[in-house]
């Protein structure tokens, strides 16, 4: 207990954490403060604090899942987004942190972890992607978008923010009726059938989730569209052919940093001499690091968040331009606040489809998620490439216009 105690008086000094523990001591942390929380929790058993002090990224987790730990009004986004409010990135950033040497061994597995060989590739995605379909319904937009929308207005809906993303994507890869693109980690289908539609396009969109797969050229079907939005399973290393466009949204979190360059080197073959490439991906605004052990073990295993500094050294090998590159600072925040309220709404259904644990552990990722990029040093990054420094134009100015003319389409 004496540990946690002394963590958390280190910690809060906005807002109050209000503790009570198994013995029924109680301890407030902080000092009230105007717009911050005050934030109530308790410890089931005497053996939790300090569980979570030796860990406590996985530690305060699972005591959560486990019911170990308990929150006021089940608002575990309240209690993640006050402790890492009183630690934001832009100061030092983040006072929750292991040992030394804990420290030091997760960063040691996490780096042999996200060696991604192909026969793990295909797992990983299905660790993920291919859990029950009813339960991404509950909380993502009709077109099921599972990456950071674009809020032109923060208070715009889900819906609007994730058309409002696919403008965004399709005026920077800056389309021409009759071209064949290649969708890189196509989820659902959503951006393959939404480029074909807005631009008459082919697509072709491969993934390595069967459940994924399988929707996909279900919607493509209904939409009469198959024969030019096709879907395949198949990891992008094996794609043969060239296309002018080349877009991936969400994917290159999980190609890992050993394969950047096979990555880029692909993608260059892949990509047609005047062909322009985007890649939209979480990333970090700091330098490299590693994943935290509770999105490894439980969200995406063999999941990276890179630095700016991975990615662009891996392009720079594969002699790829990169013509135009984009910070989203706030998005993701606002993206995943709407879907934890989804999530919360729709508890009894998730629960029904799974259990208890399982909603926990789902509720905590996005809380988690959310105070990383309103806190920590998460952020979304759109980097635009081309083969050839003259395929696009010299200014940014066609990208506004295309936009307009987009959203006037959706």
């Amino acid at each position: 207990m004496w540990l946690l105690d002394r963590m958390l008086s280190g910690i809060v000094k906005r807002g109050v954490l209000h503790v009570t523990y198994a013995d029924g001591t109680e301890k407030a942390y902080g000092t009230a403060t105007p717009g911050w929380a005050e934030i109530r929790i308790r410890f089931t058993d005497k053996g939790a604090p300090n569980f979570i002090a030796r860990n406590p990224r996985l530690g305060a987790a699972e005591a959560w899942m486990d019911g170990r730990l308990t929150v006021e009004g089940d608002d575990v986004r309240g209690l993640i987004d006050l402790l890492r409010g009183n630690a934001p990135w832009e100061k030092g950033g983040d006072k929750l942190k292991a040992s030394f040497w804990r420290e030091q061994l997760q960063s040691i597995l996490a780096r042999l972890d996200r060696i991604n060989w192909e026969r793990r590739s295909r797992r990983n995605v299905a660790h993920h992607y291919d859990l029950n379909g009813r339960l991404y319904d509950l909380f993502l937009d009709k077109d099921r978008q599972y990456s950071c929308a674009y809020f032109t207005d923060p208070g715009n809906s889900l819906e609007q923010a994730q058309a409002d993303k696919k403008a965004h994507i399709a005026a920077k890869l800056d389309l021409k009726p009759g071209q064949k693109v290649l969708d890189i980690g196509c989820g659902w289908g959503g951006m393959a059938l939404y480029l074909h539609r807005v631009a008459d396009v082919d697509v072709l969109g491969i993934t390595l989730s069967e459940e994924q797969l399988a929707v996909a050229r279900r919607r493509a079907q209904e939409a009469g569209v198959a024969d030019r939005v096709k879907f395949e399973l198949i990891d992008y290393r094996e794609v043969q052919g060239q296309f002018d466009r080349i877009v991936s949204v969400g994917m290159f979190e999980h190609v890992g940093p050993p394969h950047y360059r096979t990555f880029f080197d692909k993608c260059r073959t892949l990509l047609a001499e005047d062909g322009v490439m985007l890649i939209h991906t979480i990333g970090r605004m700091g330098k490299p690091s590693t994943t935290n052990a509770f999105t490894a073990k439980y969200i995406f295993p063999g999941g990276y968040i890179p630095a700016l500094s991975e990615v662009v050294s891996a392009s720079e090998r594969s002699k790829l331009i990169l013509s135009d590159l984009e910070t989203l600072r706030v998005h993701y925040a606002w993206t995943l606040d709407i879907w934890y309220d989804r999530t919360v709404a729709a508890r009894a259904e998730i629960e029904a489809l799974y259990d208890a644990r399982f909603y926990r552990m789902w509720l905590f990722y996005l809380a988690g998620a959310a105070a990383a990029f309103r806190h920590g040093g998460m952020c979304n990054y759109q980097l635009q490439y081309i083969r050839r420094r003259d395929a696009l134009p010299y200014t940014r100015d066609y990208i506004a216009e295309a936009e307009r003319e987009l959203r006037a389409k959706a």
